[in-house]
């Protein structure tokens, strides 16, 4: 049985639509309307956001309020760390995705001697960098934070001096880079990504699993390929934006991508990688209640966040 920890990140300052920062009540809420006890059931800690630059005027286009997200990797970085430390599991809510960089450093830091495995469920594949950014939003940027990539070979566009050197911190977060080797990413569900990081991904031969293999092979087998994919791995940290799921079920969020999973398949997908024992932090993002009437977005992502942290409990 673990003990856990949820650490509250109500950030949305790295995403380009508005409103994921209402992500963490929205689910809340959720909880509420299910009767359901689980924020009271466990200690949790809210990371302080910089949402207050959503105010100001954009300083760097690609790489948009970077200085805000730097900031979030130190205190979601810190916070991971001392989770860990203290022997806690840290079940992550955050807003936006751009600061799993930091939940991902924070984890190195707490285990800089561990291989660290990054399962990426998800739409995106999140390996966009300041050089080659369609959109300049920093939630396609985490991974790339993570593996130290500026991906040149790929590079349209030049950047200032500023925006350069806060990139660089953010890949040297706690003075470790790269925090994974990139072979350690597993994708699943990926289906909605650019060619500069489809280079990535060949060039480093990440595995891909895409949502009909999933269907075909079912959650089980999945689970069971991916954890000896990663057998080299020590921890594994598993980071699940809701989008991953159909733009069908998920209105509630930024960026909905078609030919996605099912709730079902998502809910049997998550608890099964639960149940490893090297899974050290599990991650829930991108819930963006303004997009959504019913609040369906949430009710479904808190209904993952409770099957999954229910089988951490008994493992």
């Amino acid at each position: 049985m673990k003990n856990i920890k949820l650490l509250e990140v109500p950030s949305e300052i790295g995403a380009g639509t508005r409103g994921a920062s209402l992500g963490v009540d929205a689910i809340k809420i959720a909880a509420l309307d299910f009767m359901s006890n689980f924020f009271v059931h466990f200690p949790s800690e809210t990371i302080p956001s910089e949402n207050n630059l959503l105010f100001e005027p954009i300083a760097s286009p690609y790489a948009k309020r970077i200085k805000g997200v730097a900031a979030m990797y130190e205190k979601v970085s810190q916070a991971i760390k001392t989770t860990i430390k203290n022997n806690f599991f840290p079940v992550v809510i955050s807003g936006d995705h751009s600061t799993s960089g930091a939940t991902i450093a924070g984890i190195k830091m707490a285990k800089p001697n561990s291989r660290l495995g990054v399962i990426w469920i998800d739409a995106h594949a999140d390996l966009h960098t300041p050089y080659t950014t369609p959109s300049g939003n920093m939630h396609g940027m985490p991974l790339a934070t993570a593996i130290a990539e500026d991906n040149m070979d790929f590079a349209v566009h030049e950047l200032d001096k500023e925006t350069r050197k806060k990139w660089d911190e953010l890949k040297n977060i706690g003075n470790i880079q790269p925090k994974i080797l990139p072979e350690d990413i597993v994708f699943i569900s990926l289906r909605d990504y650019e060619k500069e990081e489809k280079s990535l991904i060949e060039k480093y031969g990440m595995k891909v699993i895409t949502t009909s293999e999933l269907r075909r092979k079912g959650p089980e087998n999945v689970v069971r390929s991916v954890i000896r994919h990663l057998s080299e791995c020590t921890d594994l940290y598993v980071s699940f934006d809701v989008d991953c799921l159909d733009s069908s079920i998920t209105k509630g969020t930024g960026t909905p991508v078609s030919n996605g999973l099912k709730e079902r398949e998502a809910e049997d997908l998550v608890s099964k990688f639960m149940q490893n024992r090297k899974i050290c932090c599990f991650e829930i993002t991108e819930v963006n209640p303004t997009l959504d009437k019913e609040n369906l977005m949430a009710e479904i992502a808190f209904n993952i966040l409770q099957r999954s942290v229910n089988v951490l409990l008994v493992n």
